[in-house]
């Protein structure tokens, strides 16, 4: 039930023509939702769906590549362990490790 509230006020903030998300945001509340803001929903489908809905391959892919983006940044372990504890010094440290990211690229 809290995860709904989260994606409630993730969508409440969300602008543009679609919404990208894994299979953790799909529930036909949700997609309801999505659809009244008149956005285009590109939700992976649960397991348990009887029945897989469809999605937009264009789309998915680029939560693919955010995805992949994640996996690059959980390569500082300092990162992935949250080694600096206060917000502000972990934000400078992702931001060095994304100029890091984006000069190896």
């Amino acid at each position: 039930r809290h995860e709904m509230i989260v994606a409630d006020e993730l969508l409440e903030h969300s602008r543009g023509k679609a919404l990208i998300a894994d299979s953790g945001y799909d529930s036909n509340r949700f997609r309801e939702a999505v659809r009244n803001r008149k956005m285009r929903a590109a939700i992976g489908s649960k397991p348990e769906r009887p029945r897989k809905l469809p999605k937009s391959r264009v789309l998915y892919a680029k939560r693919y590549r955010v995805e992949i983006f994640f996996h690059s940044l959980k390569r500082f372990r300092a990162i992935a362990t949250r080694f600096e504890k206060t917000a502000r010094n972990f934000l400078a440290l992702v931001q060095i490790a994304c100029a890091w990211l984006w000069l190896e690229g």
